[in-house]
């Protein structure tokens, strides 16, 4: 460690050069990278210790809402086991994915729910129904708008979220759609083709007709990605009118018949390793409990 310059070591022995040495915008030296070797990403050990999905993390150190050793980190820092870290200026107590259980809930969202903590106009959200949780917090892997029903995963694993929203990894989410009115000749076809939105290009991967007669016909959707309000824009690009939305499945895990609507169950040893497979994470180690359907209110 350099010890203070002073005039009581000044002339003891030169003055070391100070070549290569960075300092930060006010002029402070910023803090030397820690070496690779036992370094980790910033956002992966806050996503660990559930704080939330790695994007939202990045958006955190972009802020200045994170500091390491007392300074502002920035994006592509990697720390040390040593390093302390702070966001807001609580100390975050680390921890790796497998110091605390791995959960992953199947959510059966309502309609009318909000997928946000608070909302400022007073709606209910999903986060008043699910249960109690000792450290970190829950997130959920990806949204579902205010009309759409259905399955919500939520997770305390911060990197199993970012993996499962992440395009590149093209989970299969399926929805089912009640179509209202006429269908033109050829939507069917241009749905799986491919329609121009605002964001770009969009397809279904599949479309199966499940039923419906008269004004209200069924269909069941296959989507790879997961962009804002998808399904009802390419229904509405080719002409056709949703009137109910469901999603049914997230990647292996199916909805069915329960967790009821405000409901939630831990998903199975089976389902949990077949999910983190898709994400291409290892084996959860598993609790010998059985997981039953939770009611609203009931927490544990």
């Amino acid at each position: 460690m350099r010890r203070p310059a002073g005039p009581e070591n000044t002339s003891a022995r030169p003055q070391e050069p100070r070549t290569g040495l960075q300092t930060d915008d006010n002029g402070r030296p910023r803090r030397p990278q820690a070496p690779d070797t036992g370094a980790v990403r910033l956002q992966k050990i806050l996503a660990e210790a559930g704080l939330g999905s790695r994007r939202t993390l990045e958006g955190w150190i972009s802020e200045g809402r994170v500091r390491v050793n007392g300074q502002l980190a920035k994006l592509g820092d990697r720390v040390l086991p040593s390093d302390r870290i702070s966001v807001d200026g609580e100390a975050v107590k680390r921890r790796g994915p497998r110091q605390s259980r791995l959960r992953v809930l199947a959510y059966h969202k309502p309609e009318g729910e909000m997928v946000t903590r608070r909302d400022p106009g007073g709606r209910p959200t999903i986060f008043q129904r699910l249960p109690g949780i000792r450290d970190g917090r829950w997130i959920t892997v990806g949204r579902l708008d205010l009309n759409t029903a259905g399955l919500l995963l939520v997770t305390n694993h911060g990197e199993l979220a970012n993996r499962l929203m992440h395009p590149s990894r093209q989970v299969e989410r399926e929805y089912a759609v009640r179509i209202h009115g006429d269908i033109p000749d050829g939507a069917l076809e241009a749905l799986v083709q491919g329609v121009a939105l605002e964001d770009g290009q969009a397809r279904f991967e599949e479309i199966v007709e499940s039923g419906g007669s008269g004004a209200n016909r069924w269909f069941h959707v296959l989507l790879l990605e997961g962009r804002n309000r998808e399904v009802r824009r390419l229904w509405e690009a080719v002409g056709c009118e949703v009137s109910r939305l469901k999603r049914v499945r997230f990647g292996n895990v199916i909805l069915g018949a329960r967790p009821l609507p405000g409901q939630w169950r831990e998903l199975t040893g089976e389902e949990l390793d077949a999910l983190l497979a898709i994400a291409g994470l290892p084996p959860a180690r598993h609790p010998r409990r059985g997981t039953t359907a939770r009611v609203p209110g009931r927490r544990r």
